[in-house]
């Protein structure tokens, strides 16, 4: 574990329990989001180095069908609002922890970059970063994410989720309206916040509100 610190901003929310329960006034839903507001202070240093689009590739070896995790869209997402650069449905991939790890979760946000003009904004719509219709139906679990316990010894059991990152603005945008510069098919939107939100909605009701401990790892590459 000590090895993964330098490369990952992680939060332990445990410690946030402890303090919840002094002064009583977090709901479980308070302390996920609270934890965000701080895991999005590095998630956004790092993009000081890299606003560039930095589009990932997957890699096109045949992997073993267990580390295949597929892709659920967020279907509360659109009573809400909620939705990538281009206007699909925002996503992310779920894994169920099992034994000793069944109330924990580890939550990894997906990282790329910025877009921060119409232009490239435009160009990012294209993408896996900028619409769930570009994003891979399954992906391999490695890293913190893998069920492994030789290769992920303080996780591997947990209940691990990997969030896609399609707004391009770190899950920071709440405008009600899209953005049209007049050019057909250029409608964008920016909509982070309530893609957080209604993602948090999920999880919450599928058992991370009795959650024991949580880890928030931010832009790791898996």
């Amino acid at each position: 574990m000590d090895k993964l610190l330098p490369k990952m901003a992680y939060l332990n929310l445990q410690s946030l329990t402890t303090v919840s329960s002094s002064v009583n006034k977090f709901t479980k839903k308070n302390l996920v989001l609270t934890a965000f507001v701080l895991a999005l202070i590095f998630f956004s240093f790092s993009f000081l180095f890299d606003s560039s689009p930095n589009i990932a590739i997957s890699p096109t070896l045949p992997l073993p069908s267990d580390d295949l995790v597929p892709l659920t869209l967020l279907h509360n997402a659109q009573n809400m609002g909620a939705f990538c650069l281009d206007g699909s449905l925002p996503g992310y991939h779920f894994r169920h922890g099992f034994g000793s790890g069944s109330n924990n979760w580890v939550l990894h946000i997906e990282g790329g970059g910025w877009c921060d003009s119409i232009t490239s904004c435009s160009f990012r719509k294209t993408t896996a970063l900028g619409s769930s219709n570009h994003m891979e139906r399954q992906v391999r679990f490695s890293g913190v994410l893998s069920h492994d316990p030789a290769q992920n010894p303080d996780f591997f059991n947990w209940n691990k989720v990997k969030i896609r990152y399609c707004d391009g603005a770190s899950f920071a945008g709440h405008s009600n309206n899209e953005f049209d510069n007049g050019r057909n098919g250029t409608n964008l939107f920016f909509r982070g916040q309530l893609i957080w939100e209604a993602l948090m909605n999920e999880l919450l009701e599928i058992g991370m509100t009795n959650a024991e401990q949580d880890a928030l790892p931010v832009g790791l590459p898996l």
